[in-house]
């Protein structure tokens, strides 16, 4: 397992890319829209993906503006196989709120656990990140 990203909601995303590129010295590794779901993605980090972890912004397109409190998104992992982890997540006491299947709009395969503090934390399956 890996760390891949943590995602942040924004309210204005080139003004969060600006910030990111310009400001801290990141790169825009990708970004694509997802009309169906009215959001956008954007991957901003220092390193490739598959060299380090990068930070996900995601733009609802109909909310400008979030509290703090519900900015935070998640941290995301890459499993081989996210009905396997969340079957051990279960077994060992832990609370799965999404069960592993296709990401909505996509067909990357997720599963959201939440940790004891109730974080959320994504599972990503490894052979089948596309999006």
């Amino acid at each position: 397992m890996r760390l891949l990203h943590t995602m942040l909601r924004v309210g204005d995303l080139q003004r969060s890319i600006d910030f990111y590129t310009k400001v801290l010295g990141m790169r825009l590794l990708r970004r694509k829209d997802y009309p169906d779901g009215k959001f956008t993605l954007a991957f901003v980090g220092y390193q490739d993906e598959q060299d380090g972890a990068v930070i996900e912004l995601t733009h609802n397109w109909d909310t400008d503006k979030y509290d703090l409190g519900n900015g935070y998104g998640h941290i995301a992992i890459e499993v081989d196989d996210a009905y396997a982890a969340c079957e051990r997540v279960r077994q060992l006491g832990g609370k799965v709120t999404r069960e592993a299947g296709p990401m909505k709009h996509g067909s990357t395969v997720i599963a959201f656990v939440e940790d004891p503090d109730g974080y959320k934390i994504e599972f990503i399956q490894a052979n089948t990140r596309q999006d």
